[in-house]
C-alpha cells in the first residue's frame, strides 16, 4: 500500500511517502526552493518522493493532508468572535486567505497535484488527518515501541495545542487535549519574539541563550515569579492557562502586548539585531526552566494515564532537547523516542502513517529496539556523475578518492589540523538537524572553533552552541548518557572528569566572557552549563560518517567532532551539490568533501556573486 502524506500552508511544508509500513522518502519543501520554512504547497518534495519510489501519482492508494481545514477555520472564526470587536482589521485582511486555504483546500490540493501529473479527482483518495493526531502518529508509529504514552506539544493545530495519547500496536487513542488559546508552544514563542528572535524559527535560539542567564540572581528568580503570577497558571497535570491580557496572538499582528510586557519585566522588547543584555539572558533562562517544569508535569500525567514504560514525543516543543533530557533523566520512563522532524514537516509523515494504520487498518511491527526512520536519511541523494556536472559548471578543482577509507583518513587529518570541512554525502536528512550527510565539521577540542564557526562560517550570533557527533560506543566516555541519541534531540551533561572548574564569579561575568571560558577538554561542544546536544553515530545507519569518526579517533584518541548543519544563517540546509558548492565558496570553510571528491578552497576559481547573497537570508 502506497500513501503520500502532505503538510503545507503554515510553515515547514513537506511530503513523505510510506509503502507497506516502510518510510521510502521524506523531505521539506524549503530544501528545494531555498526559502527557509517555506509554507507553499510541497510540489518539489512530492515530486522527489514519487520519483525516488518510481511511482506515478495514480499509483498511490491515498494522499493525506496533515490537518482538518474546516476545524481550523472554525477555530479561527470562533476566536475572532470571542475577542470582537478587537482584531477587526486583522480579521478582514486574513479572511480571503483563510477562504482559499481552508474552505477550498481540497480543490487546491488537486490543482497543485495536477501540476505534477495530470490527474482527476477520481484517480486518488484524498484524506485528512487531525493536526495533533498526525504529530502523535509521527512519534509512535516509526518508534521501536509496541506500546507507549505519546505527548505532542506545539503552538496550535485546529483547536489543540498539546495532547496526551496512548499508542498500542497500530492504534492511537487520544486521552487529553489542551485547547487554544492556552498553549505552551505559543508561550515559548512569545518569549522568543520579545527577546528579538523570529517566531516559528528562532525558538531554538532562546533555548541556546538560556544557559547564559544567572540561576542564582534575584532578577532570574523575580522573572520566574512574575511569569507564574501574571502570565500563566500551571496545573498539576501540566495543562496551562495563559492570561490573554498580556498576549496578542489570538487576533492581533504581534505575539504579545509589548507595553504590558515592558511594564511587567521592566525591559523593552529587544530588536532582532539588538545587543544582548544580562536581563535578556535571565528572562530566557526563566521561561526555559518553566517550560521544562510543564513538560515534566505533562510527562508525569502521561505516565499516570497510560502506565506505559515508554514515551514518544512530537510537536515543535519536542525539539527542545533540554526539556527532553530532563524527562529522560527523571526516570519516569524506561526510554523515550522523539520524532526527528517534530515540527509541522513531521506532520506529513504522521498523516501518511495515520491513513496506513488507522484508516486502512494495517498491522504494525515493532521490535522494541530499532526505529523505522533509517537514521532520518530519507531525502535526495546524488550520484558521482551529478557531482561531476556541478564541478564542471563551476570549473571547480577537485581530487577524487577511489577508496572511502582514504577519503576519511585525509578528512580526519584536515579536521585535526584545525580546518573547517563541508561534508556532503548520501541521502539528505529529514528534519531540522544535520546528522552527518549535510554537515559542517570541526575539531571539538579546538577552543577557537565555536567562535570561528559562528562568525566566519554560519554568520550568526556568537552565543549559539554547537553539537557533538560521537561514536555510539564512545559516548559514555564523554557524556552522562547510557543510550543512543542518533537524532541530536537529547541534551546531557559532559562527564565531570572532563570539565574544568569555573571561577567563583562566573555567573556574574558578562555573557561574552562566559562564552569564551574553556569549560572542558572538548570546549567547542560544551555549553555554558556543561551540557551538550549529543548525536551518537551508528554503523547501521551511516557507515561512512562512522568511518570518519573512527579515523579521527585513531589519529587523535578523541571520538568526538563538531557537527553543525551545512548552511549559513537563514538558509535551508543544502540539498544539491550546487547548493553545497555555493555555500562553501561564500564562507570561510577550508575544504569541501562532496561524495568522494575533496576540494581545497584556495585552489578554487575566484568566486563572484551576481548580488549580495547575504540579503537573501534574513535573521532566523
Amino acid at each position: 500500500m502506497k500513501i503520500l502524506g502532505i503538510s503545507a500552508f503554515y510553515h515547514d511544508s513537506a511530503a513523505a511517502l510510506v509503502i507497506d509500513d516502510k518510510i521510502i522518502a521524506a523531505a521539506q519543501e524549503e530544501r528545494f526552493t531555498r526559502k527557509k520554512h517555506d509554507a507553499s504547497f510541497p510540489c518539489n518534495a512530492i515530486q522527489f518522493c514519487i520519483d525516488h519510489a518510481g511511482l506515478s501519482l495514480r499509483e498511490l492508494d491515498a494522499v493525506v493532508f496533515y490537518e482538518k481545514p474546516f476545524l481550523k477555520f472554525e477555530r479561527l472564526l470562533e476566536t475572532y468572535y470571542a475577542f470582537a470587536p478587537g482584531g477587526v482589521r486583522s480579521f478582514l485582511s486574513a479572511l480571503p486567505v483563510w477562504i482559499k486555504e481552508k474552505i477550498l483546500l481540497k480543490k487546491i490540493i488537486f490543482s497543485e497535484l495536477s501540476k505534477i501529473e495530470e490527474i482527476k479527482k477520481g484517480d486518488m483518495k484524498l484524506l485528512f488527518s487531525e493536526h495533533h493526531l498526525s504529530h502523535a502518529a509521527s512519534a509512535f508509529f516509526p518508534s521501536p515501541f509496541k506500546e507507549a504514552a505519546i505527548i505532542t506539544i506545539d503552538g496550535v493545530g485546529e483547536w489543540s495545542t498539546a495532547s496526551i495519547a496512548h499508542g498500542k500496536d497500530h492504534t492511537i487513542t487520544m486521552l487529553r487535549e489542551l485547547l487554544f488559546p492556552h498553549s505552551v508552544g505559543l508561550l515559548y514563542s512569545s518569549f522568543a519574539y520579545f527577546l528579538g528572535f523570529r517566531v516559528n524559527s528562532g525558538e531554538y535560539k532562546l533555548m541556546g541563550l538560556a544557559p547564559y542567564g544567572n540561576p542564582y540572581s534575584e532578577r532570574f528568580c523575580g522573572y520566574v515569579r512574575l511569569i507564574k503570577d501574571e502570565l500563566i497558571d500551571i496545573a498539576q497535570d501540566g495543562s496551562v492557562w495563559l492570561n490573554q491580557e498580556y498576549f496578542d496572538y489570538t487576533t492581533g499582528l504581534t505575539m504579545v502586548n509589548n507595553d504590558k510586557w515592558r511594564k511587567l519585566f521592566n525591559i523593552t522588547r529587544r530588536l532582532p539585531d539588538g545587543e544582548l543584555l544580562p536581563e535578556h539572558c535571565d528572562l530566557a533562562l526563566a521561561i526555559q526552566r518553566i517550560t521544562e517544569e510543564i513538560v515534566l508535569r505533562m510527562s508525569t500525567e502521561a505516565k499516570k494515564l497510560t502506565g506505559s514504560k515508554y514515551l514518544c514525543l512530537a510537536g515543535g516543543v519536542a525539539l527542545n532537547c533540554v526539556a527532553n533530557g530532563k524527562v529522560l533523566s527523571s526516570g519516569l520512563f524506561d526510554d523515550i523516542w522523539i520524532q526527528p522532524a517534530s515540527g509541522d514537516a513531521g506532520g506529513a509523515l504522521g498523516a501518511a502513517y495515520c491513513a496506513y494504520h488507522m484508516y486502512f487498518n494495517k498491522t504494525r511491527t515493532a521490535d522494541g529496539t530499532s526505529d523505522n526512520m533509517n537514521g532520518a536519511y530519507l531525502g535526495p541523494e546524488f550520484s558521482k556523475s551529478d557531482i561531476e556536472r556541478t564541478l564542471r559548471k563551476f570549473k571547480a578543482d577537485a581530487k577524487y578518492y577511489e577508496n572511502a577509507h582514504d577519503l576519511c583518513n585525509i578528512t580526519a587529518q584536515l579536521i585535526e589540523q584545525g580546518n573547517v570541512i563541508g561534508w556532503f554525502q548520501g541521502r539528505m536528512e529529514w528534519g531540522p538537524r544535520a546528522l552527518g550527510n549535510r554537515s559542517i565539521l570541526g575539531d571539538a577540542r579546538n577552543q577557537e572553533m565555536q567562535k570561528r564557526l559562528n562568525l566566519k562560517i554560519k554568520f550568526r550570533e556568537s552565543f549559539r552552541p554547537f553539537a557533538p557527533s560521537v561514536l555510539v560506543e564512545e559516548a559514555g566516555r564523554y557524556f552522562d548518557i547510557d543510550r543512543a541519541s542518533p537524532y541530536m534531540l537529547l541534551t546531557t551533561d559532559v562527564k565531570s572528569e572532563r570539565r574544568r572548574p569555573l571561577p567563583d564569579d562566573y555567573h556574574a561575568l558578562p555573557w561574552r566572557e562566559k562564552l569564551y571560558y574553556q569549560r572542558s577538554d572538548i570546549p567547542a561542544v560544551t555549553h555554558l552549563d556543561y551540557s551538550a546536544r549529543v548525536q551518537t553515530v551508528h554503523r547501521e545507519t551511516n557507515p561512512l560518517y562512522r568511518q570518519l569518526l573512527k579515523s579521527f579517533q585513531e589519529r587523535t584518541g578523541c571520538g568526538v567532532i563538531i557537527n553543525t548543519s551545512f548552511n549559513v544563517r537563514g538558509e535551508p540546509i543544502v540539498c544539491k551539490p550546487e547548493d553545497a558548492y555555493k555555500c562553501f565558496m561564500r564562507t570561510e570553510m577550508d575544504y569541501l568533501v562532496i561524495g568522494n571528491f575533496l576540494l581545497f578552497k584556495k585552489e578554487q576559481p575566484e568566486w563572484k556573486e551576481d548580488k549580495d547573497w547575504k540579503h537573501e537570508y534574513v535573521l532566523d
